[in-house]
């Protein structure tokens, strides 16, 4: 069985900038929408416990 090669780094430059692109688009674009969602959620629901 023969050894791995090394991976080259133009791969590693790659998979670096996918994973940034990644969290950048996790934590600065989803947080806050899901952040808005949960909020107007608890707003809807604290409305509809008021009326009663």
């Amino acid at each position: 069985m023969k050894p791995k090669p090394p991976v080259p780094v133009w791969r590693w430059a790659l998979w670096s900038l996918t994973l940034a692109v990644a969290l950048f688009v996790f934590y600065a674009l989803f947080t806050p929408v899901w952040f808005g969602l949960r909020s107007l959620a608890w707003l809807a629901e604290f409305k509809a416990r008021r009326r009663w």
